[in-house]
């Protein structure tokens, strides 16, 4: 399951949060196929600017950050590279067809490797 995280400052986000989520999920979609939509779990994290600092200040115009967890095993097919190129393409893509194009160049996206079995639904660890 594709799970997205993403941080955004509140202000940016605030109107946008329906937009946004089905962008993202339409942009996933285009990669892994229609049977994926279900499965797409986007969070949104609003921040108010004093707390989201860079370079040892707030910032003043951050662009949003994502944490995009996949499944480690995407990792190791023959297509991975393609396939993380696409993700962090077209995840950008949604996202500046959302906040605009002074967004683009400072939007980081981090995919993050899921292990099987190190996961738990509901008091259980998955396995797959």
């Amino acid at each position: 399951m594709p799970h997205l995280s993403v941080h955004v400052l509140e202000s940016d986000l605030a109107g946008r949060e329906t937009d946004l989520i089905e962008r993202l999920t339409d942009a996933v979609v285009t990669v892994y196929g229609e049977w994926a939509r279900g499965l797409v779990d986007v969070k949104l994290i609003g921040l108010p600017p004093a707390r989201w600092g860079i370079g040892g200040v707030p910032a003043r115009a951050p662009s949003p950050y994502v944490t995009f967890g996949i499944k480690e095993a995407a990792f190791t097919r023959p297509d991975a590279d393609e396939i993380v190129a696409r993700l962090i393409a077209v995840v950008t893509d949604a996202i500046v067809d959302v906040f605009g194009e002074r967004v683009r160049d400072g939007v980081t996206i981090d995919l993050v490797a899921t292990v099987a079995g190190r996961t738990g639904i509901g008091g259980v660890v998955v396995t797959s």
